[in-house]
């Protein structure tokens, strides 16, 4: 069972930085690609960034590329979305997902991920 706790959410001014964190469950980082998505109310679950067991396979969304990183910490189990320059549209709730790494391929549908977080409210005011 593989279990996933978000936390770091809250309201921030535009133009900050904030750090996500995600906590899994016992060797989950090192055998699944670890994800982030975000929901705003009233849109698609959007996808954010995903990170594979190695550390070199990273993908960012494009509309947070060059302000969003995604890293994690084997040792801590624990995955972390560093968002700088937030701006009001990237208010939303911020989920961990995860799907076994099979070492190719990096999902980016949120469909594709059967292990989800409950989500950390991150708001972004102006």
């Amino acid at each position: 069972q593989v279990q996933l706790v978000e936390s770091g959410g809250r309201l921030v001014q535009a133009g900050t930085s904030l750090t996500l964190s995600c906590a899994a469950s016992i060797r989950t980082v090192n055998t699944y690609v670890m994800g982030w998505f975000r929901q705003a109310p009233g849109k698609d679950r959007e996808f954010v960034a995903a990170i594979g067991w190695s550390a070199g396979r990273a993908v960012v969304g494009d509309s947070v590329k060059g302000r969003f990183t995604i890293s994690k910490d084997n040792g801590k189990n624990t995955v972390y979305l560093q968002m700088n320059s937030l701006k009001l549209e990237d208010t939303a709730i911020y989920y961990c997902a995860a799907h076994v790494d099979k070492g190719v391929l990096i999902y980016t549908r949120h469909g594709l991920y059967p292990y989800w977080g409950q989500g950390t409210q991150v708001t972004v005011s102006s």
